[in-house]
């Protein structure tokens, strides 16, 4: 069904609006949509096929805090949703799952508990994403206001053995910026796993797109692009017809 290299409209919310926020700065938010779901028509009529929702209240509180606009999301829209945000036990996520999103995406608990994890993986076959944001080529947790000093590549490998379906690079430093992607770090980090790699933080042009179409190789199955879209600096359109160009 999602076949070929994605382009994946990411959905910020904090404060109950879509928002796009600079380096993972909580207070250096810009309000784009008042309605999440509005901002999932807009991508859908565009063109996009998978979202990629961030609940950034609940990542702060260990709890998702969103989820009756990620409900409404996932009933009055066809987009496959990807979830994360506060994803601290079993129980929330099934919650999750049971509104309609496809698949989560475990963070901070990924690091701090491999047991936790495994639970999840062995839980909810196939339904398991690993997000791995890095500054410095360090994990950071707790959205992304602590740096660990867990590997990032390590982290990875740890990822696929505990039984995740695939996993989210970020790289903390470029998200929001529009500085271009790390594709380097990106490449290393699909190139160390035998799972696919989403990619994501500071597309900026056309160019990052295939750049990391090269990679589709390597392992990148898609890329998640928010400040980009919003400002308007290239369409989904666009970035869709980049992504499906043979270089």
């Amino acid at each position: 069904m999602l076949a070929g290299m994605l382009i994946i409209p990411a959905i910020d919310i904090k404060d109950g609006r879509c928002v796009r926020l600079y380096q993972g700065d909580m207070d250096r938010a810009r309000v784009y949509f008042e309605r999440p779901l509005d901002a999932a028509r807009h991508w859908e009529s565009q063109g996009a096929r998978l979202i990629h929702i961030v609940d950034l209240d609940g990542a702060m509180q260990g709890r998702p805090v969103h989820l009756k606009e990620v409900e409404a999301i996932c009933k009055e829209t066809g987009l496959v949703a990807q979830f994360g945000g506060g994803l601290r036990s079993p129980g929330v996520v099934e919650t999750v799952l049971r509104v309609g999103v496809a698949r989560v995406v475990i963070g901070t608990a990924a690091h701090g508990d491999p047991g936790f994890l495994r639970e999840l993986c062995a839980n909810f076959p196939a339904k398991i994403t690993a997000g791995i944001d890095a500054r410095g080529g360090k994990a950071a947790v707790k959205g992304w206001t602590e740096t660990t000093g867990a590997d990032a590549i390590a982290l990875a490998r740890r990822c696929e053995s505990d039984g995740v379906s695939r996993i989210i690079y970020t790289d903390i430093e470029r998200d929001g910026t529009r500085a271009g992607v790390n594709v380097e770090a990106t490449g290393k980090i699909a190139r160390s796993v035998r799972i696919p790699v989403i990619a994501s933080g500071g597309v900026a042009t056309l160019d990052d797109i295939r750049r990391l179409k090269a990679l589709e190789q390597d392992g990148v199955e898609g890329v998640i692009v928010g400040s980009a879209l919003y400002t308007g600096a290239f369409s989904l359109r666009q970035a869709n017809d980049a992504a499906s160009r043979i270089t």
